[in-house]
């Protein structure tokens, strides 16, 4: 199973993106909650706890883990420490201009690439 730990949802992803991700089976949705700005180092902690025994009962092939960066970065750490690959999503950024009567309309397009694995090093 692949689990897109994030608020993406997949059935909104490039079909290049679902295939890649399907290699290590279905594909399942789990919401990134909402960070509060003050929270401290050990609700953090709390919170990865929380996601990580929810993500494992799951029980994954890889997790893609994109959200509010000290979570992230926490849920990833004990993923890793419970044996999980824990995955982001790489993709190009290409900005399209579009003129029209007069005015200029910038949109930024993603174009998924691969999927990068969080370092071994953590």
């Amino acid at each position: 199973m692949f689990v897109n730990f994030s608020n993406h949802p997949s059935e909104q992803w490039p079909a290049a993106q679902r295939d890649a991700a399907s290699v290590y089976g279905e594909i399942t949705d789990t919401p990134f909650p909402s960070v509060p700005a003050d929270a401290t180092a050990d609700e953090i902690d709390a919170m990865a706890d929380e996601c990580v025994s929810r993500i494992l009962r799951k029980r994954p092939g890889a997790v893609m883990c994109q959200g509010e960066f000290t979570l992230t970065f926490a849920v990833v750490s004990k993923l890793r420490l419970n044996g999980i690959t824990a995955v982001a999503a790489c993709s190009e950024r290409k900005t399209v201009e579009i003129t029209e009567n007069g005015t200029t309309r910038k949109t930024a397009v993603f174009d998924f690439r691969q999927f990068r694995e969080y370092s071994p090093y953590l």
